[in-house]
């Protein structure tokens, strides 16, 4: 069963793939409007609501309700400066986030996590993820759909020189293992949104391509 969801909340809304998303968002005619929270204000638009500051402090005062939320909060360690300041944004802000999306009236939770996410790794940044998935399973949505691409490819704001010189090997990579364009994992999220399916989801980075194309 397809659904149309009218009332979109999105975190991350300035990222790579969140970008990509909120121009789609505003770009369907069924999409009533988009409450996109960020640091720096976006362009306007009028169905867009956005308000600006930190995140933390922006969710008790966002007001409902909603249909949908998306969220694409994402930083590296590197790029936060500590494992704990990482853990603040890839975890505590993405269960806050859906905390609050929940209490604003969202049914429906699609959350860009990562392949390889899984609460026994030994890697830190994996077992992070795995960590924060288990917590939005516990949430108990009405329907949970959990993204995991493999790196995401295209033109960032900031500079990943990592992410820079993987991208070549990545886009040959087999399977889920291959890169994904952020346009196209926006696509697949919106087209994710549509589908009635009660429960939690998982999707990997192979069926968000096929999904995205």
């Amino acid at each position: 069963m397809y659904l149309t969801p009218q009332r979109i909340l999105i975190a991350g809304a300035t990222g790579l793939t969140g970008e990509h998303l909120l121009d789609r968002l505003l770009d369907e005619p069924t999409v009533e409007c988009v409450l996109a929270p960020t640091r720096r204000p976006l362009a306007e638009h009028p169905r867009l609501h956005n308000p600006v500051g930190e995140l933390a402090a922006l969710l008790p005062r966002l007001e409902g309700p909603v249909d949908t939320a998306f969220c694409c909060l994402g930083t590296t360690i590197k790029q936060a400066g500590s494992q704990e300041a990482f853990r603040a944004v890839d975890q505590d802000l993405v269960l806050a986030f859906a905390e609050r999306a929940r209490a604003l009236g969202a049914r429906h939770l699609l959350v860009i996590s990562a392949i390889g996410a899984d609460a026994q790794s030994s890697v830190f940044y994996n077992r992070v993820k795995g960590e924060t998935e288990a917590a939005l399973l516990a949430q108990d949505w009405p329907q949970l759909t959990l993204a995991r691409p493999s790196m995401l490819l295209g033109a960032r704001q900031e500079f990943r020189l990592g992410e820079r010189l993987a991208a070549p090997l990545s886009r040959v990579l087999p399977g889920k293992w291959q890169g994904i364009e952020a346009t196209v994992l926006a696509r697949a999220l919106w087209r994710l949104a549509l589908e009635e399916q009660p429960g939690a989801r998982i999707v990997e980075s192979d069926d968000l391509r096929r999904l995205g194309r």
